[in-house]
Order: structure tokens, then sequence, then C-alpha cells
């Protein structure tokens, strides 16, 4: 991905600025939808304000512009690890989904992205929506969510997975459909023969990133599902 949002099935690689030309729908009594660019302006400023440095964001909007999901990427607190904290945003203008924020990680050699834990932002937008005091909330639970998330990570590393488990584990995951069926065979095979050395050891973590690197080819709303049910198999929440 080249530290970028990849994006597929008619989705659009947009930059922030770009998000000032997206038409937010007019208001109702009860409803009131949150423009996407005043979204990422408010991210990008709360993360700098925390100390967090972006070295990478990137954002897609679905062909009506009605649907954008974004990824910032850190710099990393500390040298010599292979991820970097990442922060997936998403938000929509036709009620499909409520404004949210999500901590995750991305990896360094395969640019592969691992989004864990409960959505901090998870507000619908009501008539009595307010983003500029929901976003400082938001990123009082990310930074619990990062710390849990990396701790989870690291015994991944450390616990095996044999092929006969990892199959159970790849048929789990199409069963609550992290991934279509069809894609059993490409993350097992992934699993096997791993297109990354860093991942050639057997354990929980190289199958969870068999996943993630299947998942590049997914548009940004069916990532974004494949994530969530992700982080409910592997106990990332």
């Amino acid at each position: 991905m080249s530290g970028e949002l990849v994006l597929h099935c008619g989705a659009e690689k947009v930059s922030r600025a770009d998000l000032m030309n997206v038409p937010t729908p007019r208001p109702t009594e009860t409803w009131r939808p949150v423009p996407h660019y005043e979204v990422a302006e408010l991210v990008a400023e709360e993360a700098k304000r925390r100390g967090y440095e972006i070295v990478n964001e990137g954002y897609g909007l679905t062909p009506r512009g009605d649907r954008m999901f974004g990824v910032l990427r850190f710099k990393p607190e500390n040298t010599g690890v292979e991820y970097t904290r990442a922060l997936g945003i998403r938000n929509s203008h036709n009620k499909q989904f409520a404004l949210g924020l999500v901590a995750g990680v991305s990896v360094f050699v395969c640019d592969n992205l691992s989004f864990g834990g409960d959505v901090a932002v998870h507000r619908k937008h009501t008539s009595g929506i307010e983003i500029s005091e929901l976003i400082p909330q938001a990123f009082e639970k990310l930074a619990y969510q990062y710390v849990r998330l990396e701790e989870r990570i690291n015994g991944m590393k450390i616990e095996a997975v044999s092929i006969d488990a990892a199959r159970v584990i790849t048929v789990m995951a199409a069963e609550i459909r992290a991934i279509p069926s069809c894609d059993i065979i490409e993350v097992l095979n992934e699993f096997k023969e791993p297109r990354h050395q860093e991942f050639s050891e057997p354990t929980k973590w190289s199958l969870y990133n068999s996943f993630t690197e299947t998942a590049k080819k997914y548009s940004p709303a069916r990532a974004d599902f494949c994530y969530s049910r992700l982080a409910q198999l592997f106990n990332l929440k």
C-alpha cells in the first residue's frame, strides 16, 4: 500500500483538502450529518495536540461521496518496533453507519493494517451531536486501546498455530463473514508461504497478517467490516 489507503470497487482516493468539496446533506430535525472534512480536520488537530506525529494519512470516498474512510499513521514512540500506531476513521452521509474512530497498527514490512478494540466514537448523527467534544473524548479511549492492542499482538507473536488450527480459524472467519468463502484458500496459502520473511514463523500473528494481506483488495467498506470481525475472532477487542 506504500503507506496509503488501498481502494477498490469504485472508491476514490482523496486528500484531506479534497474532502472540503464533498457536499453535506441538509440536516433535519432529528438528523445532522457531519461534514467529512470537519471530521478529518478535528481528528488531525487532536492527534497533534496530544503529541501524535502524523507521518501519513489517506482518505477514500465511495462514488457518491456519502461514505468516507480514512487512515492516519503516527511516528513510532519507540525504535526497534516493526509497526506503528494507526487510527481508522469512518463517517457517513447516508445513515449507513455512525461516525467512528478505532485504534490500530500498521506493519512496516508489508504495510498491512490491524484494527482492534471497540470503536472509540460510535455516535449517530443526531441533532445534538457535538463532534468538537466527542473527538477529544475518543482519544482518551484510544490511548488505552493502543496499549491493549499492542499487548495482544506481542502475545500473538509467540502463540504457535498449526496448519490444521489455521484451517479451522480461517473457516471460522468465513462463517462470521470476515472474509468471503472464496478467500479461504488465499488466506491459507499466504499463511503457508508468506510473501514476507517476517511472517515465516507459524504463529497467530502470522495468520492474522495472512488475513490482512488478503484484505488489501477489499473496498474500504468491506475492509472495515473485515477488520471488525477479525478483531472479535482474534480477541483484539
